[in-house]
């Protein structure tokens, strides 16, 4: 609907379109790669501490099964049966409380995580859109299309364009990544002294 109404305006003629490859701005721009790396540790941590609260809660099922099976032990006296099922149902008490404290874990990790993805990503593309505007409005643009962009039926919104100078993709992303911080140079590995025998005589 906006390039058929640019297409029908008088001031088509005035008008300069730019594309962009925002997919590659995106992936390809350093505070990308360090949240993405940042949202992985934060990933792997909260993998821990749910199995280790899984491992806890399993050892707590175990043992409560075998505070029960001991309740039925005809061997022992009555009142020591009755102490063993009461000390049971406050295992089981135990294990239900381990166990909604697991799913809550769980729901809410899912949650916090989600959550921290969706602000790295409205942070990143904010910081690109800002230096992206920049640079149309510094080289006369007035419409910037994606051709990324994939329209709700699968079908790319942008179907042809030439990739000529009106591309800001490169540019853009050599601007967003200048300020990168430089990785230490890699010290060359030493190689071991090759030991020569001396023959013997």
């Amino acid at each position: 609907m906006l390039l058929a109404a640019l297409l029908g305006s008088p001031a088509w003629a005035q008008t300069r379109i730019a594309t962009v490859d925002m997919r590659k701005l995106f992936d390809d721009y350093y505070k990308t790669v360090q949240a993405k790396a940042a949202l992985e540790e934060r990933k792997a941590d909260m993998e821990k501490e749910h199995a280790k609260m899984g491992e806890d809660w399993k050892k707590q099922k175990d043992d409560y099964q075998i505070t029960l099976a001991s309740a039925s032990d005809q061997a022992v006296s009555t009142d020591e049966r009755e102490r063993r099922k009461k000390l049971a149902e406050d295992k089981l008490k135990q294990v239900k409380k381990s166990e909604d404290a697991l799913v809550n874990y769980e729901r809410e990790a899912q949650s916090t995580y989600g959550d921290q993805i969706n602000r790295v990503h409205e942070k990143v593309i904010g910081e690109i859109r800002s230096v992206l505007d920049a640079k149309a409005r510094a080289s006369g643009y007035t419409l910037v299309l994606d051709v990324a962009a994939i329209g709700a039926n699968g079908i790319p919104i942008v179907l042809y364009h030439s990739n000529t100078d009106n591309d800001l993709t490169q540019t853009t992303l050599e601007q967003l990544n200048a300020a990168a911080p430089r990785e230490p140079a890699k010290t060359p590995e030493k190689q071991p002294e090759k030991r020569t025998e001396k023959k013997k005589q």
